[in-house]
């Protein structure tokens, strides 16, 4: 691959950097483009997109790359911000970074790399991509504290066969120690937290910008009223902070925790205690799925899965899957399962895809894999 040309995702961040500085190091013809993605309150206070793009650029001109600036805001706006809001208008809590990975990062930037003669794109992901049998696979980085394949489910086989991801056998320390000794300007930069367009400031008050109030009761699984909420949109499964009824409900002083939310009666359905059954489901539903080979995984097999990024993987059986959803049944009952989130499924170290939680459950031990796959879903895993 020595010699051709790759367009390095550059973000001003010490991964990118790296990634940008080993396949200059490999032989590439390595150029950076660093992507502007938001532009509604885009200031230093919230969101640092111009010292990033003066990060990158110094750290362009120490390796001798050239690098370029493209605006993609009104894509995000549309494709990943728009779909944000309606999600959360619906009652569920979308995860952003996985739409503008699978909109942004490999689409419009991927299309835009390709049209500038690009042979492959990069990124500083922390991920790996192998080709088995003609099917390119996704697989985790083998620093499993940085690994981010939960983020790239939605990747398709031509993304997947244009991508580079050089950081995917490296571990964060390494990648500082790289940086620190080829004397780029932010090796030691803070990594980036959240997403940009939300940046450090509190969730609730930008949400607010778009989403009105809409007061409700805060209600137990009984019925019973301990509060008041301003707005469902404001809340998430699992939630503990900001709900504004205390700790000693009750006198047994137990934390209250959201374990659901009525939208036909706008209520917010809260539960005392970390462990309470009604914040543990051993079965979801997931609709809009992405399968990497593009075929469903074979049914009936042993699986792991995440329901959420910094969950540990889970031992799960795919017990039912369509063209349009699937039924994951885990083996032990996982921790606030949230509508709107992504369930995430791997084969030992293969990522084989997903899709968007729809709800979670309790299943009966009479229910247990009950659920069988229609036919023609009885595909062998990549």
């Amino acid at each position: 691959m020595a010699g051709k040309r790759v367009i390095v995702g550059m973000s001003g961040g010490v991964d990118s950097s790296v990634a940008a500085l080993l396949l200059k190091q490999q032989g590439y013809a390595v150029a950076g483009l660093f992507m502007k993605n938001w532009e509604d309150d885009d200031t230093d206070e919230y969101c640092s997109s111009r010292e990033d793009l003066v990060d990158a650029v110094a750290v362009a001109e120490r390796i001798g790359i050239e690098i370029d600036v493209v605006n993609f805001s009104t894509e995000y706006k549309e494709r990943v911000f728009g779909d944000f809001l309606r999600e959360y208008r619906a009652g569920r809590t979308p995860n952003p970074d996985v739409l503008c990975n699978a909109e942004i990062k490999f689409k419009a930037f991927l299309d835009h790399a390709l049209g500038l003669g690009a042979e492959r794109i990069a990124t500083g992901h922390y991920a790996q991509i192998r080709e088995v049998d003609g099917l390119h696979q996704l697989l985790k980085a083998e620093d499993g504290t940085k690994d981010q394949s939960y983020f790239l489910y939605r990747l398709n086989q031509a993304q997947l066969a244009s991508t580079l991801f050089p950081l995917g056998q490296l571990a964060k320390r390494e990648v500082r120690d790289m940086a620190r000794r080829a004397g780029l300007p932010n090796h030691d930069k803070k990594d980036s937290t959240g997403i940009c367009f939300i940046g450090e400031r509190p969730f609730r008050e930008f949400l607010n910008r778009y989403l009105p109030d809409n007061p409700g009761e805060i209600c137990t699984t009984e019925g019973k009223r301990v509060g008041h909420h301003r707005g469902l949109t404001f809340h998430t499964i699992g939630q503990r902070q900001g709900l504004g009824i205390g700790g000693t409900r009750d006198g047994d002083g137990e934390a209250w925790y959201v374990a659901a939310k009525d939208l036909a009666r706008n209520r917010l359905i809260v539960v005392q205690g970390h462990d309470h059954p009604a914040l543990l489901s051993d079965r979801l539903t997931a609709r809009d799925l992405n399968w990497i080979s593009g075929s469903a995984p074979r049914c009936n097999w042993v699986y792991t899965a995440k329901a959420r990024y910094r969950q540990k993987d889970a031992p799960c059986t795919l017990v039912a899957a369509s063209a349009e959803r699937c039924v994951i049944e885990f083996a032990e009952p996982q921790w606030a399962v949230t509508p709107g989130q992504s369930v995430v499924v791997y084969e030992s170290q293969v990522c084989l895809g997903g899709g968007i939680i729809e709800f979670g459950e309790r299943a009966r031990e009479d229910e247990r894999l009950a659920v069988e796959c229609p036919p023609g879903t009885e595909t062998p895993s990549p």
